[in-house]
């Protein structure tokens, strides 16, 4: 029982944001024995939130992931859990979240997380199963939570923390269309429009994966040239979105399931060891 609530709270997604989180309050202020209380709280409030996200994303979705092989074994649809004791957690948890951070980071933190749920649950999820866009809606509250840390270590936004927002958006594309297209049937069967139907299924995540791994490439050399990163932090920045650029081209020009992977794989590399350069440039500064 105890792991499937824990399965319920989307840990694998939780992971990433916790590692964009505390990215964002390493980069909005210098690590010291007096913030690390802070980055603590910071850190748990937003876990809260995302967990209760996650869980409510799941209960509003279980009949979907009935009907999706990769999804079908999840609580809810497998009836492991009841779906009113899946609401009742997932709302504790956001509320529980949104209160810890409020108390005890910042109210700016705490909207922020707040309004990631709300867009995540109410624009983002039902837009699904309407438009191909809803990737584009997606990208807004997904690219938050180094917003959320930034706010927690500084109460406040500025150009740094908006670059390092763009950084986490248009990443979030060829990693999601190389997923699209891995699981592109298991997708339509459940009815949901990650995918356009039709023949301009391929040419939709060619554009997606393609213009947006670009625009990665572009938005990665910001702190080139707002933090004056040093020389080396540029050079491998380029070099890993050159990465990605690449294995968007050959799932553009292959279009299969083996190049969709290696894509998948250079996006999960790509930006924790991008934030990762930035952080120590940061510290080295």
């Amino acid at each position: 029982m105890v792991t499937d609530y824990w399965t319920l709270t989307k840990p694998e997604v939780n992971l990433l944001i916790v590692i964009t989180t505390f990215a964002g309050f390493w980069l909005g202020s210098p690590l010291s024995p007096s913030s690390l209380l802070r980055l603590f709280n910071t850190l748990v409030g937003t876990m809260l939130v995302a967990s209760g996200t996650g869980t409510l994303n799941q209960y509003v979705e279980r009949r979907f992931d009935g009907q999706m092989r990769r999804t079908a074994l999840r609580p809810l649809p497998a009836g492991r859990i009841v779906p009113s004791r899946a609401l009742c957690f997932g709302a504790l948890l956001s509320v529980a979240g949104g209160l810890y951070l409020a108390l005890l980071v910042n109210v700016l933190a705490s909207a922020l997380a707040m309004l990631t749920l709300a867009t995540y649950l109410f624009i983002y999820t039902p837009l699904k199963r309407k438009t191909p866009l809803c990737t584009l809606v997606g990208a807004v509250p997904g690219a938050a939570p180094p917003l959320i840390g930034w706010a927690g270590a500084r109460g406040s936004l500025d150009l740094d923390a908006w670059a390092l927002y763009a950084i986490v958006f248009f990443w979030q594309f060829p990693h999601f269309m190389a997923i699209a297209w891995m699981y592109r049937e298991d997708y339509a069967r459940a009815g949901y429009l990650t995918l356009p139907r039709g023949e301009g299924q391929s040419r939709f995540m060619v554009w997606q994966a393609m213009i947006c791994s670009i625009a990665l490439l572009a938005v990665s050399l910001f702190p080139t040239f707002i933090r004056e990163a040093s020389v080396g932090s540029s050079i491998a920045t380029l070099v890993l979105g050159s990465g990605v650029l690449y294995c968007a081209a050959r799932l553009a020009s292959v279009r299969s399931n083996a190049a969709a992977r290696r894509l998948l794989l250079a996006s999960i590399v790509y930006l924790p060891a991008v934030l990762l350069l930035m952080g120590i440039d940061n510290a080295l500064r």
